[in-house]
């Protein structure tokens, strides 16, 4: 995440910040560093990292349990794994919105928007961007866009679905699979799922920022309507793309992340089983 941050960085800015002009991902870079300076990229590092540990862990650990109690010691199916997964992925939702929320804001703080209509914040930190978020919105404002996130659940099954599917046309043409056939095709399902689910991710986005001036009625939780009302005023005002901005970043940053992790993994595995190698050698 911290390796492939500052394209995170870019895609939230091309999504928000809707006056911006859609360039290639390293010239909207290079005019961040430009015009903010060159730690720029990195804002709102810290609240990024520490809500997907939070994030990763509230999934998990429901994942974890329910599988438990439904499972109960019997093989998984993968039909189990894909509803535990959706189950464990709407708690997480509804548990780590608010984080995710300030975190958006803390990463757009400071930055020079484009669009004139963005009311902007100006948060000490993770606990004051909570306490004024409160204070001025209500409490129901932590969880914008709650409704298009829950509709993002159903990302990681659109992805198993393609993966599958690849998996079985490779063992069509081979018997085994190796780790790189499993990276490769992991990575273009990876990359279908985003590009497929990428317009809630824009609409996410604007719901979770919630500062523009534009229609503040109403943005509690992002109902089905609001979802709607954005996607039409994006389509109206920038054509069918304006769904995509900041989608060639947020593709580079999946797939340079899948890869990083592949390669460490892979790494981490052998450097292990060299390590296990050697003690059950000395054993003998």
């Amino acid at each position: 995440m911290t390796v492939f941050f500052p394209l995170d960085t870019a895609r939230l800015r091309l999504q928000v910040d809707e006056k911006r002009k859609s360039k290639t991902t390293h010239m909207v870079l290079l005019e961040i560093i430009k015009e903010e300076g060159l730690l720029a990229p990195y804002r709102g590092w810290f609240p990024v990292i520490s809500s997907l540990c939070c994030s990763n862990f509230v999934y998990f650990y429901t994942f974890n349990s329910l599988k438990a109690v439904w499972v109960k010691g019997q093989r998984s199916t993968t039909g189990k794994d894909l509803v535990v997964g959706f189950v464990a992925g709407v708690v997480n939702v509804l548990l780590t919105t608010p984080l995710w929320v300030v975190n958006t804001r803390l990463k757009l703080q400071g930055a020079k928007f484009r669009n004139e209509d963005i009311v902007p914040t100006n948060y000490k930190g993770i606990i004051d961007a909570f306490h004024q978020i409160i204070r001025d919105e209500g409490i129901l404002a932590l969880w914008n866009g709650t409704f298009p996130s829950l509709l993002l659940v159903f990302n990681p099954a659109i992805q198993f679905m393609f993966y599958e599917g690849l998996k079985r046309q490779l063992l069509k043409k081979r018997v085994k699979l190796s780790s790189l056939d499993v990276f490769i095709i992991g990575a273009i399902s990876k990359a279908i799922a985003t590009t497929v689910t990428y317009p809630m991710q824009t609409v996410q986005s604007i719901l979770r920022f919630g500062r523009h001036r534009l229609n503040p009625e109403n943005r509690t939780l992002g109902s089905l309507r609001n979802v709607l009302y954005l996607l039409h005023q994006r389509v109206k005002r920038f054509g069918i793309m304006g769904l995509y901005k900041g989608l060639e970043a947020k593709l580079l940053q999946t797939v340079l992340t899948a890869a990083l992790m592949f390669l460490v993994y892979e790494k981490l595995t052998a450097t292990t089983f060299t390590v296990m190698g050697l003690k059950s050698a000395h054993k003998h």
